[in-house]
């Protein structure tokens, strides 16, 4: 197992009991998880699929064909969209998580259409993206070079042969980038909580809502929180 994959899974098991501590989910709570992944490459895709203990209470939105997750998660809901507006009704669900999604839809307008959408069907929400700004780009395992201006750092991609990791397959984001987003999208209760390797903010928990306003606890994983 490389030591990428370790730090990956410990992280996404990090996010995991924070949500738990925030939501303290009960059996009537219906959740949303918009993004889930048609293929797994590993143990953790699909994660609240695989560790939430009411499966039948989720409802999973994605734009890949839905068959091989269905086979996977007979229990859970599935939705298949065309990647714009969510097919729900305004509050349909008490809860939507989104595990590092937002930073794939595309571009600024694409990531404030998709956070506006969670905002309006979910009565609270659970958002997780990268740091733009932590020193290794996690998707290609680049180092700095994700800095430059975006066109750049495409060129390079392309250069070295990661052409699927060029244009709309990523528009990371920084803290600010987050912030302004968030504005747009109209949520004003919200916390941005940062998950760090060492002194180096790996990404964001973005959490907003009535739920979580309702259910916030203290969290004890000892990672340094910044609102």
């Amino acid at each position: 197992m490389s030591l990428a994959y370790r730090v990956s899974a410990f992280n996404r098991r990090r996010k995991w009991r924070r949500f738990l501590d925030r939501f303290q989910p009960t059996s009537d709570m219906r959740i949303l998880d918009v993004g889930y992944s048609a293929e797994e490459y590993s143990t953790t895709d699909n994660f609240l699929e695989k560790h939430y203990r009411w499966p039948e209470q989720i409802t999973a939105l994605g734009i890949d064909p839905p068959e091989a997750f269905r086979e996977r998660y007979p229990a859970v809901n599935v939705v298949q969209y065309d990647g714009s507006d969510f097919p729900f009704e305004d509050n349909e669900f008490d809860v939507c998580w989104s595990n590092a999604v937002v930073e794939h839809v595309g571009d600024h307008d694409r990531q404030l259409k998709f956070l506006s959408e969670i905002n309006r069907v979910s009565k609270s929400a659970y958002v997780t993206t990268p740091n733009r700004f932590f020193p290794v780009e996690v998707h290609t395992r680049t180092p700095l070079l994700h800095y430059l201006p975006k066109s750049l750092f495409d060129s390079y991609l392309r250069l070295v042969g990661l052409n699927w990791a060029a244009g709309d397959y990523m528009h990371l984001l920084s803290r600010g980038h987050v912030k302004r987003l968030l504005a747009e999208a109209g949520v004003t209760n919200y916390r941005i909580d940062q998950n760090r390797l060492g002194p180096f903010v790996v990404d964001f928990v973005i959490s907003w809502g009535a739920v979580a306003a309702e259910k916030e606890t203290a969290l004890d994983d000892r990672t340094p929180l910044a609102v």
